[in-house]
C-alpha cells in the first residue's frame, strides 16, 4: 500500500444516485457489493480511499438525459419533486442496508466520525432546485429529511435563476441573475444553514449570491477558466471572491472542464487536472482548493478510471511538488472546514 492510498478523500460532487435510480431499489446491493458500471460503488470507494462526499440528486431534462458540450435550455422533468424524493429514499435505503458501512451525515461532526470509523460519509445534496417551488415549503421539509447542500440551478433556467449553459469557448457571463424567488431561496438557505453551491450558476447569478449570502462561497465541482475557457469554469475574479469569503473550489475531473481545447477526450493526462489545482492554489491559497470529481456525471480521464484510481491523483499531486499537509487539505480538510463553518458544526 502506498502512502497516497491511505489518505481519505471527501469529494464535493457525485451523481451516483441518478445512475442507481435507473436500476431502482435493486441497485442498492450492486452499490454495496460492487459492480462494473459507473465510477462509484462501495468497494471501489474503499480501494481508492474515497471516504464520502456530496451525493447529488439531479433531475435530467427529458430530451437531454446526458450532459454534454451543448447549450441547455429545456426544463427538468415536471415530476421533479417525486424524482427527488425517490432518490432521497434510495440514499436512505443504502444507509439502512449497509450494516453501518454508509452513513448519511447531517453535520461536520458526523462526517469526521464516519471517516474515523471507516464509514462512507454521504451528504444529501440537490443539484438544481426544480423540486422546490417558489413558496419554499419543500425546502424546509427536505432539510428536515437531511438536505444539507443545494445548487439553485443546473445549467438551465428555473424559477430561481438562469444557470450557465454549456459553451466552449465562452465566459460564464451568459444571461440574467437571480429572480426574486431566487433571492428568497438564498436567504432561506442561509437561515437553515444549507450550503449554497455555485457550480452551475452563470456569472450574474454568482455575483447576486455573493451580495446576498452570509456563508462561504462554494463551487463544488468547477475549474479555472484561465486554463480551460469553458462557461462552467470560474474566472479569476470569481476565484478571488471565493477566497475572500473563506470558501472553496472543488476541482471537477470532467475532461470538458479540464482541457484547453474543450474536447471530450479521455486520453487526458492527470497532470492537466493537477494544473488546475496548482493554478487555483497559487491564485487564492491551498486552503481554498478541494476535490469535486463529478463521478458518474461526466467523462473523466482514463488514467483515473473510477473512484479506485484516486491514489493515482494523489501521486500526481506529489509529483508536482505538493507535500503531505497539502494533500490532506485538498483531500478532505478544506471541505470539513467550510462545511463546519456553513452548518455550524
Amino acid at each position: 500500500m502506498t502512502e497516497s492510498s491511505i489518505i481519505p478523500v471527501f469529494d464535493g460532487h457525485n451523481d451516483v444516485l441518478l445512475r442507481l435510480r435507473r436500476g431502482g431499489l435493486n441497485s442498492i446491493d450492486a452499490f454495496l457489493n460492487g459492480e462494473a458500471a459507473g465510477h462509484i460503488d462501495l468497494p471501489r470507494a474503499r480501494r481508492g480511499g474515497l471516504a464520502g462526499g456530496l451525493c447529488a440528486i439531479f433531475i435530467p431534462s427529458p430530451d437531454q438525459p446526458k450532459p454534454g458540450n451543448a447549450d441547455f435550455a429545456t426544463p427538468a422533468q415536471p415530476d421533479a419533486l417525486n424524482e427527488t424524493l425517490a432518490m432521497a429514499r434510495l440514499l436512505l435505503a443504502i444507509e439502512a442496508r449497509s450494516q453501518g458501512a454508509v452513513k448519511v451525515c447531517r453535520s461536520a461532526a458526523d462526517i469526521r466520525r464516519s471517516i474515523a470509523e471507516g464509514q462512507f460519509a454521504a451528504v444529501f445534496h440537490i443539484e438544481g432546485a426544480e423540486a422546490v417551488a417558489a413558496d419554499l415549503d419543500a425546502l424546509y421539509v427536505l432539510h428536515h429529511a437531511g438536505l444539507r447542500t443545494l445548487g439553485p440551478v443546473w445549467s438551465r433556467p428555473n424559477v430561481f435563476a438562469y444557470g450557465v449553459p454549456f459553451r466552449f469557448p465562452s465566459t460564464p457571463d451568459i444571461g440574467p441573475g437571480l429572480t426574486d424567488a431566487g433571492k428568497d431561496l438564498i436567504r432561506a438557505c442561509n437561515e437553515l444553514r444549507i450550503m449554497i453551491d455555485l457550480s452551475h450558476m452563470n456569472e450574474q447569478g454568482f455575483w447576486d449570491i455573493a451580495k446576498l449570502s452570509n456563508a462561504p462561497l462554494v463551487a463544488s465541482h468547477s475549474n479555472a477558466h484561465a486554463i480551460s475557457p469553458h462557461s462552467r469554469n470560474l474566472t479569476d475574479k470569481q476565484l478571488d471572491a471565493i477566497r475572500d469569503t473563506g470558501g472553496l473550489v472543488g476541482i471537477n475531473f470532467g475532461v470538458l472542464f479540464l482541457r484547453d481545447d474543450g474536447v471530450r477526450n479521455t486520453d487526458t493526462p492527470l497532470e492537466v487536472l493537477v494544473r488546475h489545482v496548482a493554478y487555483i492554489a497559487e491564485r487564492i491559497g491551498i486552503e481554498h482548493v478541494a476535490l469535486g470529481s463529478d463521478f458518474d456525471g461526466t467523462t473523466i480521464p482514463a488514467a483515473l478510471g473510477d473512484a479506485s484510481g484516486l491514489p493515482k491523483l494523489i501521486d500526481a499531486l506529489r509529483a508536482h511538488g505538493f507535500d503531505a499537509p497539502s494533500f490532506a487539505k485538498i483531500a478532505y480538510q478544506n471541505w470539513l472546514r467550510v462545511l463546519e463553518q456553513t452548518w455550524g458544526g
